[in-house]
């Protein structure tokens, strides 16, 4: 069993930064591909980025060259650095876990996070 819990989330302003973390508890994160997902308001959950258990990362097209993935063994935690971010960017963020190697599908990730909040203004 694995447990995590995002933090980081909030409002900023367009172009502005935030950097969201995810907290693991009960089983080694590292033994996982984590990923982060996001949904905004009347849409479906979609892939934002994901920390392969290879180290390799993977990104939307729409996040590149804007997110970054990382991840602290030492701490179990996961972290999504977003620069310039857009209002369009703004929904409810979850991180999770899951040793698939289809790792841009939701249901192929065996635990979630409660979701974090983040919010773009214009």
């Amino acid at each position: 069993q694995v447990q995590l819990v995002e933090s980081g989330g909030g409002l900023v302003q367009a172009g502005g930064s935030l950097r969201l973390s995810c907290a693991a508890s009960g089983r080694t994160f590292s033994n996982y591909n984590a990923g982060w997902f996001r949904q905004a308001p009347g849409k479906e959950r979609e892939f934002v980025a994901a920390l392969l258990r290879n180290g390799y990362t993977a990104y939307a097209d729409f996040v590149k060259g804007r997110f970054a993935v990382s991840g602290d063994s030492a701490k179990n935690t996961a972290y999504l650095q977003m620069n310039s971010l857009r209002p369009e960017d703004t929904a409810v963020y979850y991180c999770a876990v899951g040793r698939s190697a289809y790792y841009t599908r939701t249901n192929e990730f065996d635990y979630w996070g409660q979701g974090t909040q983040v919010t773009v203004s214009s």
